[in-house]
């Protein structure tokens, strides 16, 4: 197994690493910024998701700078980030920070591309991430990080900067979702009979 397929596996096994952190509130201290309470075990968490994350740039860019793109790291890569982003989402849920129509949302939005995607496959097309897509996936990162904080550090000076990044996040998500379907329509369009 290559460099690229390990960093790829370390991410989705970081997944529960950060859902049991998250969840089962180890005593690792916590702080109270006006009312908004922070504990260390969501900082840690919210470390650990930001740095699995960002693998999922460095195994792409080890993958096509050492020429080792493999099928494997082509189907494992998307999962480990659907993952990442789907087991986050919901354990969000669980802490009562996160509506569950957000995460349904995003989630069902993750699935419809990923089917049309799986459509283009099958006819020998590549749909590229788009511009779209990358602003959602920057702004979900941030949104999610500024929940699993609880609002820190922005608590402190009464900006509710996570209830501004959910309604983005889901506005960047509907938007990037409608873009993909709209620029490759053809892909799910019925053929006519001749």
């Amino acid at each position: 197994m290559n460099l690229a397929n390990r960093i790829t596996l370390a991410r989705i096994f970081l997944v529960p690493v950060v859902c049991v952190i998250l969840l089962l509130h180890y005593n690792f201290g916590s702080f109270t910024l006006n009312g908004q309470t922070t504990t260390g075990g969501e900082v840690i968490a919210a470390f650990i998701f930001v740095l699995a994350a960002a693998t999922d740039g460095l195994d792409g860019y080890i993958a096509r700078k050492q020429k080792m793109v493999t099928n494997f790291g082509k189907f494992l890569d998307p999962l480990a980030d659907k993952l990442l982003v789907s087991a986050v989402l919901i354990s969000l849920v669980q802490m009562q920070r996160l509506p569950a129509w957000v995460a349904i949302v995003i989630i069902s939005r993750e699935f419809a591309v990923t089917g049309l995607r799986l459509i283009a496959a099958a006819e020998g097309v590549v749909i590229a991430a788009s511009k779209f897509a990358k602003w959602k996936t920057v702004t979900q990162m941030v949104g999610m990080v500024l929940l699993m904080l609880n609002n820190f550090p922005f608590s402190a000076v009464h900006v509710p900067a996570a209830d501004i990044m959910l309604y983005v996040m889901v506005a960047m998500t509907v938007l990037s979702g409608l873009d993909y379907f709209l620029k490759n329509k053809q892909m799910i369009q019925t053929p006519h009979a001749s």
